[in-house]
């Protein structure tokens, strides 16, 4: 292991550490990752970005891989490309993450074809300029990045508990930004105050770690792992359409979407022990949760976001209800 002091250097310096130069100098002590023919891995937002770049390096280890896509033609290239790479068969699922009905219709086609899965990334997600609503009603970046993820992983862990030889893993990709916000649970969907796009992303980002470590206690001793993790700072489609002046100036530090990817990758073909569910990684190695006093949420916090993403991850879209009820 690169030295713990070293390496907690790089990680506070967030540049030293999020960067393609924390990658380049942890890189050396990187263990060598094991096969991972016979398994099956699922990755959301697959089409490109960090998604695309962990389904090549599951490929790459001789996994099974289902690329789940909202847009049909951009998952076909994703799967020409992954397919390039793979030892195991390369499968594509068109999914609308921002729809409900179409992750409830995924999940129950998926669970009918494969019993069993080893690895579910949850990497889909959206950062929008203006607050917009999903088909479902619901604040579009809490419904992608939050909800959705939170349905799929419910619905697929009857597949995920069949994982042999086990663990089944969970892994919610995240983002170092959520190190600046903490979970507002009176205000999940940013329904009050003027909407900042960046802001409501990141707290999407800090509702996704402490989901995580509320799944690995709710999972304790199930066989199914719960995993988060960041990134750091990569050069990825999502970074550069959405924040354009970040892009330009850190442009030379960016890492490569397969250095991003690196810690999903790990994370999945083995990474840490089963007792280490729950964790929030970087680089291969667990890092805090919070560095900010202001950030911790409360216990009460933590039992709201849960109840509400229970609340409406059973949610039917305002359209469907309105047809429903017009029926009868």
């Amino acid at each position: 292991m690169i030295g713990a002091a070293l390496d907690t250097a790089l990680d506070l310096s967030v540049l030293g550490g999020y960067t393609r130069v924390g990658y380049r100098l942890r890189r050396p002590w990187f263990a060598r990752l094991g096969s991972m023919r016979g398994r099956t891995v699922l990755v959301t937002g697959a089409t490109s970005g960090l998604g695309l770049a962990a389904a090549e390096g599951f490929a790459a280890l001789g996994a099974d891989l289902w690329l789940l896509a909202r847009d049909p033609e951009r998952g076909q290239d994703a799967r020409a490309a992954v397919a390039e790479r793979a030892e195991g068969e390369v499968r594509l699922e068109i999914c609308d993450l921002a729809e409900l009905a179409s992750v409830r219709a995924f999940a129950q086609r998926f669970t009918a074809r494969v019993p069993q899965l080893d690895v579910l990334v949850n990497n889909a997600g959206v950062m929008t300029g203006e607050r917009e609503l999903s088909a479902d009603g619901i604040e579009l970046t809490f419904a992608v990045n939050v909800v959705a993820g939170f349905a799929l992983t419910n619905l697929l862990l009857g597949a995920l508990r069949a994982a042999a030889p086990g663990p089944g893993r969970v892994i919610n990709v995240s983002s170092g930004g959520m190190y600046a916000q903490r979970l507002r649970a009176d205000d999940l969907q940013s329904e009050h105050g003027d909407f900042d796009g960046t802001a409501a992303y990141a707290r999407s980002k800090r509702a996704e770690v402490v989901l995580t470590e509320i799944w690995a206690q709710r999972l304790a001793g199930t066989g199914v792992t719960v995993n988060a993790m960041h990134p750091g700072w990569a050069d990825t489609p999502g970074v550069r359409s959405s924040l354009p002046g970040f892009y330009r100036i850190t442009k030379p530090l960016l890492r490569t979407p397969a250095q991003g990817a690196d810690t999903i990758v790990w994370l999945g073909s083995g990474g840490p022990p089963p007792e280490s569910s729950g964790g929030f990684w970087h680089d291969r190695r667990r890092r805090p949760v919070h560095l900010l006093p202001r950030t911790t949420e409360t216990a009460a916090d933590r039992e709201r976001l849960w109840a509400e993403c229970e609340r409406l991850a059973a949610r039917s879209a305002p359209r469907a209800d309105a047809d429903q009820a017009a029926r009868h």
